[in-house]
């Protein structure tokens, strides 16, 4: 345990990473600065085109408007087209082009717009994946300390290390390379990698990763792989091929679209030349082609699509959820398995404690040297462990001196304050030498007869998956400690309801022990346990329920959690404790870490995919009867662009019901 009683100001250490923290700025997106311009272009034009402003000031606008917010994306549609395929940016540009050709250019701007800062939006999250991606290089240090034949200290960048190689690790320092410790005792905070909550001791023989935090002690350390083979080298390859190997995602619409739009294209030109070689006139042809093309196309297909899932994001992001786009909206319905990490998911990711258990010998009194063991009740044996553990900074000294805090209990001021990496604390509370920490290092230098009760309840308190510390006196055990991780609130009802959702239990994946995580399992009604996970396997055991034909979702918060979360059908980041890599991967994010939100979610995208549909019937129905009286009757022009246009404001308006209050309040009971 570390203690740090009167902290001074340490020089920073040359093998500690860097703080900066690399971040695309919006603007510095060319699609970013365009997707602006053609915005700001429009907002100046539509209050002078409602005022009343001559035509040849908000028309000059709108067309700046067009030209900065359309190139690109018709560019790209182009390019598309050479290759033999209709892009649906394309086709929305010749959408705005024919609206405005009619006379609704205002509308046809807005429709420039939307795609504009949409493209926009998906370039800054991609960039924003790539730059958190690179920063997580920056948890392995840059310099390592290496020791030569005669123990001479030497500091080289990392990617010199070699297998073999000893390397020094410092009281603070971050590890410089994968390898076994040689010599030393200290805690080292692996959190980055395993996800446990605490920091796991280390001593001669056990393994240490590149990138993790070392405690009080000093550790000398064999490397046992390549800077390029680190655990956290291959964290980010791994979570750069999953993000590739993905399968591009596309809304439901997306997919008929292009058959669609190939279709309405054909249809528009047999519309203009069959009527025209049986002698139509070339006006009328026109008209008539022109009409068919403005009341078949599909934008009101695509507009039944948006916006219940628009307003299904805004009303999630109001709850505390943030979705970053339509596409994973649409694919959070879609979920049918789940995959939970422990620590700090289930878990808010610090411990608690959880057990007081004084020793039934401690109840009587006993001499002790001079000074007289009086018998100790929980609020005694607690008071006396924190005011020995008050000076350390240990997550478990904190939380100890932390219930103490909760109950209101006066500390003792502790004197000689001592701390051991790997055995725990001792000080001077009270004229008493007492000491907190691990039972087996503890309990070596008490008698039989002492240490056997206290043995028994040590296996008691460790058998329900707590973490036992042990509380002496004088080389006389008095009771024991038993210190969890807390589950967050409502954790058991989430459980509940996404096996209710997606008719399977959930998986738990976690790098904590297995007893731990039984415990919690049990605790939360998960059967399907997997503990002791390194960042890799909790991917293979993503791609084997994929494999397995599962469409899963994956909710963590570590770095750690990073591969599976890119990999999987839908990611979902806790988002206060979340690394920045978790929260740059995942597709969503609980902001509020708020665990029932995850199931609401789903519930309101299968809710706004049920609005699609009945938005894709209407559309559908409008679109045939303009068709049908286009075809086989004289249709005006006027007339179809009104009922063009009243078909989406129809969908649209039905669409924005999941706007109201009670959408997410039906979500949640749901």
């Amino acid at each position: 345990m570390t203690a740090t009683l009167t902290p001074s100001p340490v020089a920073p250490s040359p093998t500690a990473p860097t703080a900066l923290r690399r971040r695309t700025r919006v603007l510095a997106l060319p699609e970013a600065r365009w997707a602006t311009a053609a915005t700001a272009l429009f907002l100046l034009a539509l209050p002078l085109q409602l005022t009343g402003a001559s035509a040849w000031t908000w028309g000059a606008l709108y067309a700046m408007a067009y030209v900065t917010g359309g190139w690109e994306p018709g560019w790209e549609g182009l390019k598309a087209l050479k290759e033999r395929t209709l892009d649906v940016d394309l086709l929305m540009i010749v959408a705005a082009l024919g609206a405005a050709a009619i006379g609704q250019v205002m509308d046809g701007a807005l429709l420039i717009v939307i795609f504009a800062t949409s493209g926009a939006l998906e370039a800054l999250a991609t960039a924003r994946t790539a730059d958190s991606v690179r920063g997580l290089l920056d948890l392995a240090p840059a310099t390592a300390t290496r020791l030569d034949a005669d123990e001479r200290e030497l500091t080289v960048p990392v990617a010199e290390l070699t297998v073999g190689d000893t390397i020094l690790v410092r009281p603070g320092e971050r590890v410089g390379a994968d390898g076994r410790v040689l010599d030393g005792a200290s805690e080292v905070d692996q959190a980055t990698i395993t996800g446990e909550p605490l920091p796991a001791p280390k001593e001669p023989g056990d393994e240490v990763f590149a990138g993790t935090l070392n405690g009080t002690g000093a550790l000398r350390v064999r490397v046992e792989r390549d800077a390029s083979d680190s655990v956290i080298a291959r964290i980010v390859r791994m979570v750069e091929e999953a993000s590739e190997t993905k399968a591009p995602t596309q809304l439901f619409i997306e997919k008929v679209e292009q058959r669609y739009s190939l279709g309405m294209v054909a249809a528009t030109l047999a519309v203009f030349a069959v009527p025209l070689a049986f002698g139509t006139d070339l006006t009328d042809a026109l008209l008539r082609a022109m009409t068919f093309m403005i009341v078949a196309s599909p934008c009101a297909v695509v507009l039944a699509t948006m916006p219940p899932l628009l307003s299904a994001i805004a009303n999630a992001g109001r709850h505390g959820v943030l979705v970053k786009s339509a596409v994973v909206m649409e694919r959070l319905g879609q979920v049918d398995a789940v995959a939970l990490d422990k620590t700090g998911t289930l878990t808010e990711g610090t411990p608690k404690v959880t057990d007081v258990r004084p020793l039934p010998g401690a109840g009587a009194e006993q001499a002790v040297g001079s000074a007289p063991v009086l018998a100790l009740g929980e609020d005694e044996l607690l008071a006396l462990a924190a005011a020995a553990e008050h000076p350390s900074e240990h997550p478990l000294a904190r939380a100890v001196v932390e219930a103490a805090r909760e109950r209101g209990l006066t500390l003792s001021v502790a004197e000689d304050f001592d701390s051991t990496p790997g055995v725990g604390v001792t000080a001077t509370v009270d004229g008493r030498v007492v000491a907190v920490g691990a039972p087996g290092r503890l309990l070596d230098g008490v008698g039989e007869s002492d240490g056997s009760a206290t043995r028994l309840l040590v296996k008691e308190v460790e058998a329900s998956g707590r973490t036992a510390v042990l509380v002496v006196a004088d080389n006389v055990p008095l009771g024991v400690l038993g210190l969890a991780d807390r589950l967050r609130p409502g954790a058991a009802a989430t459980v509940a309801a996404l096996t209710q959702l997606t008719g399977t239990a959930p998986v738990l994946l976690t790098g904590d022990n297995p007893r731990a995580a039984a415990r919690l399992a049990a605790e939360v009604g998960i059967e399907d346990v997997r503990a002791g996970l390194l960042p890799q396997q909790k991917l293979d055991a993503v791609r084997e329920l994929e494999a397995a034909g599962r469409r899963v979702m994956v909710v963590g918060d570590g770095v750690n959690d990073a591969p599976a979360l890119a990999a999987a059908h839908t990611g979902v980041a806790m988002g206060r404790a979340g690394s920045d890599l978790a929260l740059e991967t995942a597709d969503a994010v609980i902001v509020r870490d708020e665990l029932t939100s995850v199931p609401a979610v789903i519930a309101l995208s299968r809710r706004a995919g049920r609005l699609v549909m009945q938005n894709l019937v209407i559309a559908g129905v409008f679109i045939a009867g303009l068709v049908a009286w286009d075809l086989i009757g004289t249709l005006p022009l006027p007339l179809g662009v009104a009922g063009h246009e009243g078909s989406t404001v129809l969908v649209g308006l039905n669409g924005l019901r999941l706007l109201r209050e009670a959408a997410w309040r039906d979500a949640v009971s749901g």
